[in-house]
């Protein structure tokens, strides 16, 4: 370990492992920054499922089925727990996981603290009550501008918030400098409605463009209602194709061989780490402009912000535009695992510094 080596805590919620098989961006991203804090001689212990696979010491935990006031409760308590024994230990704590498993540890302002949001809702009285708690020793890390601008109290200096995009581990990606003409359209996200499949089918239809449709099916009843009322009738396996979730291996081959990724989401989306895995292959992104898509998405450069489907149809026919070899240095740039596990490092350090100063 170097001079400078942190003792660094990582949380994350138990429900799918780190890394992920298939599905789990989240779980992804927590996966890249570990493996880069610890690369760097940094002591990580990382709190997640017990299927997990770490560069630092893993400590599991979890009740399945994780839902529930009981099971809720039962994981919050085995984190909060779990850092509140080993507080002497550790330096600074980085939690993708829930505020509340951090309740043990927040007034002790001795003790660094980053709470990483990462989904469109955000607790913000419970942000307020903690920032409250625990002073200048938590900072909030939205993944993109979006997440802290829908806060109520913007402006007005309640918390301390950052942003620090997700990270791809860009290495993984091959880079296409051309497709084909006839390539594909791709839409790679979760079939429910706020991701916008249906746009896509739409997009690629009045374009003239096949389409190729991966990911998993929502076994909820709406989003069972979703599927057969949207999507099922209109995947005719040549058109428009589903090929279900894909693995890392399989992603990378899609995302290469597409003409562009389409992302007409229509929610505030707080990141979108799909976009960034397109972008490293050199795919162009053409999404709606809500949430991240306009900060992860230059219009013109790596793709095309649009608010219609007819103006997606019209950003399909300026893909040729696109240069794919800048989408891909534009996304090693601002989304590389090296970059982001960089903001997180100088941020960890940065607050311990802080912390032991005051």
């Amino acid at each position: 370990m170097n001079d400078r080596s942190m003792r660094i805590a990582v949380t994350v919620d138990p429900y799918l492992p780190v890394p992920p098989e298939t599905y789990g961006g989240i779980e992804r991203v927590v996966d890249v920054v570990v493996r880069g804090l610890a690369a760097r001689g940094h002591d990580v212990v990382l709190f997640a499922h017990p299927g997990s696979r770490t560069a630092g010491r893993l400590v599991p935990y979890g009740t399945p089925p994780h839902w529930g006031p009981g099971p809720r409760l039962a994981e919050l308590y085995q984190v909060g727990a779990g850092l509140w024994t080993r507080r002497h230990a550790i330096d600074v704590v980085l939690s993708w996981g829930r505020l509340a498993a951090l309740l043990p540890i927040l007034p002790m302002r001795r003790l660094p603290k980053i709470q990483r949001y990462c989904r469109a809702i955000v607790p913000w009285r419970s942000v307020r009550v903690a920032a409250r708690i625990a002073g200048p020793s938590i900072v909030f890390a939205g993944a993109s501008d979006s997440v802290s601008r829908a806060n109520p109290e913007r402006g007005r200096a309640r918390a301390c918030w950052r942003t620090i995009y997700d990270a791809v581990e860009t290495g993984r990606y091959d880079f296409v400098p051309s497709v084909a003409a006839d390539a594909p359209l791709v839409f790679l996200g979760r079939l429910e409605s706020i991701k916008g499949a249906h746009n896509a089918i739409a997009i690629a239809r009045k374009a003239g463009r096949a389409l190729v449709i991966a990911g998993n099916r929502v076994e909820s009843p709406e989003g069972a209602r979703y599927f057969d009322r949207e999507i099922r009738d209109r995947v005719d396996g040549c058109d428009v194709v589903w090929i279900g979730p894909v693995t890392d291996a399989q992603k990378n081959a899609l995302l290469g061989s597409a003409a562009a990724l389409l992302m007409p989401i229509e929610w505030e989306e707080p990141f979108g780490v799909v976009m960034a895995e397109a972008l490293a292959c050199g795919t162009p992104v053409i999404g709606f402009g809500r949430g991240s898509v306009p900060e992860v998405v230059r219009d013109g450069v790596n793709g095309y912000v649009c608010t219609t489907v007819g103006e997606a149809v019209d950003a399909v026919a300026r893909l040729d535009r696109i240069d794919r070899w800048r989408a891909r240095a534009d996304c090693e740039a601002r989304f590389g695992d090296a970059r982001i596990v960089d903001a997180y490092e100088s941020l960890c350090q940065e607050l311990i510094e802080q912390c032991r100063a005051s």
